[in-house]
């Protein structure tokens, strides 16, 4: 094919889907060059599932207003993790520079990614070079380099941008010394590049690449370590509804409370991410300046995918049908992943379940779904995730219905609370008897480390398993057994009554067993229960009552 000079709404259009499915094939090489040690959804997930939401939105879009339009709203509100939320504002970049002119020529890409890199670094309240923030300010410095050749073709200036991309990636250990010593270079920045080959494949016919094969990080210490990367534990994010005269003062009180501030938007709309140890203070900043929604909060330490669940993304949910005779006093929805926990959870009369997890969180729209198809005009939300809470709490004010929500963070606890849900009964009621079982409930997990780190526990190496309590990693060992016993020697104590053991589908059915006898022998005064959880990523999910 002859290499195109110009990219109608069409080719635009084309060029994002195709970054898609270029970030789809290389998600997990980008995922593993994440610095942090659990199986979490890092970097290519968050750039995956935000260029996601743009596709899904350049459906109907035909014309460039059009195409320009779905581009620039789909990144902003489909944005997540910093990573993502960057990558929001380099599209918007281009598709702000684009959406006038009925086709993109030389001249037209170079502004576009000159206005990407503007915006990217604008939208951070303290650039870091060595970033997907230096990846694309050196592709724009490239490209405005090569317009000054005369005559100079649409796949030439594309070519120079590559070129600089990649060579700014292959740089960015040296900028950055967290990558240096874990032995990999930036992966935004990396995903990036694809956005690149992707142009390059619509403009000239050439395939996208393959991903290669990377080490994992030789030994991560950002945790342990001040420095380039953030220390604090949790990131906060949000779409802020506010006017635009309120920003400069709600950036100043963020700055106050953490770093990698990220705040971009305009008319009204903001998409927000910062990374703190004070969530409450985060959400208030929000809160004075115009209206938060669709909150998420993540534990950065704590972090972990439930890759099935990602894996089943572009699948029709399961929508049960309820009869006028299903109605009930007060309905109940909850947040879940795994087949055992789902018929548990159904066994115990949750009418509604959303499938969702540790950090690939549901939206506000997906449990609003939920909450309107109850059979019921009160509905209490079960998060079952602390980073769901905040989203959870969102719902009331988006229906009729009356909502509440009691704040389990655990599987185990939504179980223990269950045991006293009554659907005859009241919504302040059931939520009154929930909320109590739920403090009666100390939880944790097991799940194995993806990488080299350096947590409370001491040093992890790749393919320790680790026990989570609320306290962080308690312990890194080499089977899922141990860990489970040291978990269940931390959370059992004098007053324990009930042990609940959720054993997931991965599970060995001797670990099970040893697990089981550990309990009996050194804890001989509680009660054990074992279910079939059928969860990924985490062989024991355990709860102390």
């Amino acid at each position: 094919m002859a290499a195109l000079e110009h990219l109608g709404a069409l080719d635009v259009r084309r060029v994002i889907t195709r970054f898609r499915d270029a970030l789809r094939i290389h998600q997990e090489a980008l995922n593993r060059l994440n610095v942090y040690p659990v199986p979490d959804g890092d970097t290519g997930t968050n750039m995956t599932l935000t260029v996601e939401s743009v596709v899904r939105e350049l459906e109907s879009a035909e014309d460039m207003s059009e195409v320009c339009q779905a581009i620039s709203h789909g990144s902003l509100m489909g944005a997540r993790g910093n990573s993502g939320v960057i990558l929001s504002q380099i599209l918007r970049g281009l598709a702000d520079t684009f959406r006038s002119q009925a086709s993109a020529g030389p001249a037209e890409l170079v502004a576009g990614l000159r206005t990407a890199s503007d915006a990217a670094y604008q939208a951070v309240m303290r650039p870091v070079e060595g970033t997907i923030l230096t990846v694309v300010r050196w592709s724009a410095e490239a490209a405005e380099g090569a317009q000054t050749t005369p005559g100079i073709s649409l796949v030439d200036l594309l070519d120079e941008a590559a070129a600089a991309a990649r060579t700014a990636v292959a740089q960015t250990p040296e900028l950055l010394p967290v990558l240096r010593d874990a032995g990999v270079v930036d992966a935004g920045g990396q995903g990036f590049t694809l956005l690149l080959d992707a142009f390059l494949e619509v403009v000239d016919g050439r395939p996208l690449p393959e991903p290669t094969e990377r080490a994992a990080p030789k030994v991560v210490e950002s945790h342990a370590a001040a420095g380039d990367v953030s220390a604090l534990r949790y990131e906060v994010m949000y779409l802020l509804d506010a006017v635009d005269a309120t920003i400069p003062a709600f950036k100043s009180s963020w700055a106050a409370l953490g770093d990698s501030i990220v705040v971009v938007g305009g008319d009204g709309l903001w998409n927000c991410h910062v990374h703190t140890d004070d969530i409450g203070g985060a959400i208030e900043a929000g809160i004075e300046a115009g209206r938060p929604r669709q909150i998420r909060v993540t534990d950065l330490l704590e972090q972990v995918e439930e890759e099935a669940w990602v894996l089943d993304q572009d699948a029709a949910p399961v929508v049960v049908e309820h009869a006028p005779e299903d109605m009930v006093e007060t309905a109940i929805v909850a947040i879940a992943v795994g087949d055992g926990v789902r018929r548990l959870l159904a066994s115990l009369g949750v009418q509604e379940i959303v499938a969702g997890g540790q950090s690939m969180n549901p939206s506000t729209a997906q449990i609003l779904e939920a909450v309107e198809r109850c059979p019921s005009d009160s509905v209490i939300i079960l998060p079952n995730n602390k980073n769901i809470v905040p989203v959870a709490r969102q719902v009331d004010a988006l229906t009729e219905k009356s909502v509440a929500v009691v704040p389990t963070h655990s599987m185990v606890e939504a179980l223990g609370a269950l045991v006293g849900y009554d659907p005859d009964a009241g919504l302040q009621t059931n939520v009154a008897a929930l909320a109590e079982a739920v403090t009666r409930t100390a939880a944790g997990e097991v799940t194995q480390s993806v990488r080299d780190a350096v947590a409370e526990c001491g040093p992890i190496r790749k393919g320790d398993w680790i026990a989570i309590s609320r306290e962080g990693i308690c312990v890194a060992t080499t089977s899922a057994a141990d860990a489970a016993f040291a978990l269940l020697d931390v959370l059992i104590t004098e007053d324990s009554e009930i042990v609940t053991v959720l054993v997931g589908n991965d599970a060995r059915n001797a670990d099970t067993q040893r697990v089981r006898d550990h309990i009996g022998l050194r804890h001989p005064g509680v009660e054990i229960e074992v279910h079939d959880g059928g969860q990924p990523l985490y062989p024991f999910l355990i709860g102390v009552e």
